[in-house]
């Protein structure tokens, strides 16, 4: 029989890549669960929108009647739950959305979970596994050294990273409290197709190639760790199907940069492959704006326990996997003019905590 597995933010980003990568390398049966506020978009999934195996309903994860008739109609063998507000500067502007969906919505998840797990029979109840995809942003800061490991304290620092900590936590209770079996994976920053345009990859290319200014960050050298968001699904497949229950592991690219690098990098692949009309450099376009209020510093990801137990690591380098993002792109111009659809201009967010 097919696993049946019940994705929660299939629309988004990450989700939809899950989405697409299952039905493309495995024979799951899918049902997404997505709301589709402005950063889900069903535009992702026209590949597989009439794969039998998939199946879409838009629901609200806070709405607890049409979450349990989810459970109880689809009869899932597991639950990857990514539906999440998740843009940091969308947090400061209003972080009310952001407790109300990563907090509420996990709590009305789990236990809607929790109830048809517990009406399971021994072997399904054993087999079923609520699996919950989380950020490096819980950890707070790093300074120039070290890693963040599986172990270290959460420290988060913004409306986002708090409520991701605190729909951590709750995971965590549900399995000691109720013996819900949980998996837990943290991530670094993704890149990839289908990213919303206001993360900071498509949102350079997208204004690099409009002629727009670019706008960087106070200087520029707060550093990230960038993973390819298909290497990022294959983890998290991975994990489902073999991580240990309780478990939380790290997910990382291994690929730390500092953002005004990762812009200056994409202004020289855009040179090559879309020059501007005067063949001026697209590193003349960086302009330095006001920080973000609490913007963390670095953050790095030790993935030595994902990679020594279940034998995984990244597949694409930054430089392979920015290349692509860049020509996706690129060839996918009018994608980003759907999706914007006046819910996103480029304009500037996050600054009403300034």
């Amino acid at each position: 029989m097919n696993k049946k597995v019940l994705i929660t933010g299939g629309a988004g980003f990450i989700g939809s890549a899950l989405v697409r990568y299952a039905l493309a390398n495995t024979d799951w049966q899918v049902l997404n669960l997505d709301l589709l506020t402005y950063a889900g978009n069903l535009e992702s999934l026209r590949a597989i929108e009439r794969d039998p195996r998939y199946t879409f309903q838009q629901v609200d994860i806070c709405d607890a009647p049409a979450v349990a008739q989810a459970f109880r109609e689809f009869q899932p063998d597991a639950v990857m739950h990514l539906a999440a507000e998740s843009h940091v500067d969308r947090s400061i502007d209003g972080p009310a959305d952001f407790i109300q969906t990563n907090i509420t919505g996990t709590y009305v998840l789990l236990q809607a979970a929790k109830d048809y797990w517990l009406t399971l029979s021994s072997p399904a109840k054993e087999q079923f596994r609520f699996h919950h995809i989380s950020t490096d942003e819980v950890f707070g800061s790093l300074g120039a050294e070290g890693l963040f490991t599986e172990s270290t304290p959460y420290d988060p620092r913004s409306p986002y990273s708090a409520s991701k900590a605190a729909s951590d936590h709750l995971v965590r209770a549900w399995r000691e409290t109720y013996g819900l079996p949980i998996l837990i994976t943290n991530c670094s920053n993704n890149y990839g197709p289908y990213q919303f345009p206001e993360k900071l990859i498509p949102l350079t290319i997208r204004k690099a190639v409009g002629g727009e200014r670019l706008p960087v960050y106070g200087k520029g050298e707060n550093v990230r760790d960038w993973l390819y968001v298909d290497d990022h699904v294959r983890a998290l497949m991975l994990v489902l199907d073999q991580g240990r229950i309780g478990d939380t592991y790290n997910i990382g690219g291994s690929s730390e940069r500092k953002n005004i690098d990762v812009v200056r990098t994409l202004c020289r692949l855009l040179d090559a492959q879309r020059p501007s009309p005067d063949s001026t450099a697209h590193e003349n376009l960086i302009a330095f704006v006001a920080d973000r209020p609490g913007h963390d510093f670095r953050y790095a990801m030790d993935t030595t326990k994902i990679q020594r137990e279940l034998g995984w690591q990244p597949l694409e380098t930054f430089d392979s996997g920015l290349a692509k993002t860049v020509q996706w792109y690129l060839d996918n111009a009018e994608w980003c003019a759907r999706v914007e659809s006046g819910a996103y201009r480029g304009e500037r967010l996050g600054l009403s905590g300034a």
